[in-house]
């Protein structure tokens, strides 16, 4: 219908005659409360992000030569927050000459990637950046 017309109907409502669709030919128009449905939008987007989990990421740091139960510390702290739904950066910082004998640390990485196996996939292997060898876990989706 003619733009004048559609208007009139808009006020003899008392509604807003809202353009839904400008570059449709012809344009497309809607006559509804604007007001109402602002608020009822931005209700759904609050609701929306209240129930949105934002994923931290948390890191665990060690040395190569860490002790047997300073690795079961560390992995009880990487369990803990991969059950919180959080995903975990676990490095293994290098000393002086330690450097020369990364597959030690490589090593314990996979050893703990094999340990927390069940509740963990590996999103990125262990990869040496500068003094440091660092790997990735999340947590695994469980399905409801």
């Amino acid at each position: 219908m003619p733009f004048r017309d559609a208007r009139r109907i808009a006020e003899e409502k008392n509604l807003d005659l809202v353009n839904v669709a400008p570059t449709a030919r012809p344009p497309v128009c809607r006559v509804m409360d604007y007001g109402k449905f602002k608020y009822e939008q931005s209700k759904k987007e609050k609701e929306a992000r209240k129930n949105q989990k934002v994923v931290m990421l948390k890191e665990v740091r060690m040395t190569p030569n860490i002790e047997d139960h300073d690795f079961l510390v560390k992995l009880k702290n990487v369990q803990k927050f991969l059950s919180e739904g959080d995903k975990v950066k676990i490095s293994v910082r290098f000393r002086g000459r330690e450097i020369t004998h990364s597959s030690i640390g490589q090593q314990l990485l996979m050893k703990l990637a094999q340990a927390s196996a069940e509740q963990a996939i590996v999103e990125r292997l262990p990869k040496l950046e500068g003094r440091s060898m660092i790997m990735i876990l999340a947590p695994k989706q469980t399905s409801v």
